[in-house]
């Protein structure tokens, strides 16, 4: 027996936490159903820090990684899968065939497992929703909702259609986000490069020639400056490099708890001009997730719940668990949203249309294109705004070493005797 941890939602929205001893996850996913509960997580025990587990560890960990169960999968693979099952069930192909074909064609041989483990458990009578609940690290909370909301209404084949636009356009703004990104980190990267090949190799040569060029007069401050960096970097060199990997560690360290985490996330969406990036984006995945949930008929309280846990930031998740709370009580989700400082009056108030003509899941779908759109405007216009500044960074961070090295030059030419005689 093992002790699984588990997070659920009941029939009213509200979150229960515990622990069960039974001895595998599918078991636990079936007591947490018993208990008229939705499973949200189910946590494997870790391995205990005995010398036995310890001794085992390896070979333990070997094991885990052959299981289905432990497998994860990417997003691209989980979606082609997601939209090609949809069209087979559009043709009128029957579930488990569809998955056995789509088992055949898979090259990922982690998710050809699970898909022969699902296609395993639909053959023996398990429902799709069912089957797909004993990997959730392939298919989430969110996954399994729409699956089993489509199941109860009949309309599975245009539901998985619905998700598959959904990882699409999440999968979209995820490279949308890493290629805004791009441009400054390399900018910043080649900067970096160049600036440690001129302080480590460059600068030292200069030192060498101005020893004796100016027969015991004092260097230029800046010219010193430069000389002590480098070196710093030359002669320090272990040194610096253990400061910066202790500082990343610590950072690293810091960042996996909740208190560093929550700092980390505000400061996403507080630093200027990338942070009204990461607000467009979670932004953008709030409302698409919450959308596509309600739009599929599941629960608000149970889609609130499952958009806390799958936001991304814990800010936002903070805003969703207010909301929560407050349809909990029977209030309306504007007024939530509006006192908050992350989302933008306008999402609040198209929000509180939404909710007043019951077309609340149609509402935040046009938050999350509209919100798409100015995360694309925004990026381009970033892209256009930093390559410009970053260029001219580069350009004082390089000017100012070659005016360093040349101060001495001046001086020297300066102390000159138009005689010829010093």
């Amino acid at each position: 027996m093992a002790s699984y941890r588990y997070v659920a939602v009941g029939p009213d929205g509200v979150e229960s936490r515990g622990a069960l001893d039974v001895p595998s996850q599918m078991e636990a996913i079936r007591r947490v159903r018993e208990m008229g509960l939705f499973p949200v997580q189910i946590k494997a025990p870790a391995i205990g820090g005995g010398s036995v587990a310890r001794r085992h560890l390896g070979e333990r960990s070997a094991i885990f990684s052959a299981r289905p169960e432990r497998a994860r999968v990417k997003t691209t693979r989980l979606m082609v899968f997601t939209r090609q099952l949809a069209t087979m069930l559009g043709a009128g192909m029957s579930l488990l065939r569809a998955l056995r074909i789509l088992e055949e064609q898979e090259e990922s041989r982690p998710f050809k497992a699970v898909l022969r483990e699902v296609g395993a458990r639909v053959e023996n009578g398990s429902s799709f929703s069912e089957a797909l609940s004993g990997f959730p690290r392939v298919f989430n909370a969110l996954y399994l909702n729409l699956v089993r909301a489509g199941e109860t209404g009949g309309a599975l084949e245009g539901t998985l259609a619905q998700l598959s636009g959904f990882l699409e356009k999440s999968q979209q703004l995820r490279g949308k986000i890493k290629a805004a990104m791009f441009y400054p980190c390399s900018v910043l990267a080649v900067a970096a490069g160049v600036l440690g090949i001129l302080i480590v190799f460059v600068v030292p040569r200069f030192e060498r020639v101005f020893d004796g060029l100016l027969e015991g007069r004092p260097l230029p401050a800046f010219t010193r400056f430069i000389f002590e960096v480098s070196n710093l970097m030359v002669h320090r060199l272990p040194l610096v490099v253990s400061t910066v990997a202790a500082v990343v560690f610590v950072l690293m360290i810091v960042s996996r708890t909740r208190a560093g985490a929550i700092w980390c996330d505000r400061a996403k969406l507080g630093v200027p001009v990338l942070g009204p990036l990461f607000r467009k984006a979670a932004i953008s995945k709030f409302a698409r997730t919450l959308g596509t949930l309600a739009g599929n008929g599941v629960p608000i309280l149970q889609a609130l719940t499952i958009v806390k846990e799958t936001t991304g930031n814990l800010i936002v998740s903070q805003v969703v668990a207010g909301v929560h709370d407050g349809v909990k009580q029977g209030d309306p989700i504007a007024p939530v949203l509006r006192n908050s400082r992350v989302f933008p009056p306008m999402v609040a108030g198209m929000v509180d249309v939404g909710e007043q003509t019951g077309a609340l899941p149609e509402m935040l779908m046009k938050v999350a294109d509209t919100y798409d759109d100015e995360f694309d405007n925004a990026a381009k216009g970033l892209t256009s705004l930093l390559e410009p500044i970053l260029i001219v960074i580069l350009a004082i961070i390089v000017g100012s070493i070659v005016i360093a090295m040349f101060l001495p030059l001046i001086t020297v030419v300066m102390n000159l005797d138009p005689s010829g005689s010093r």
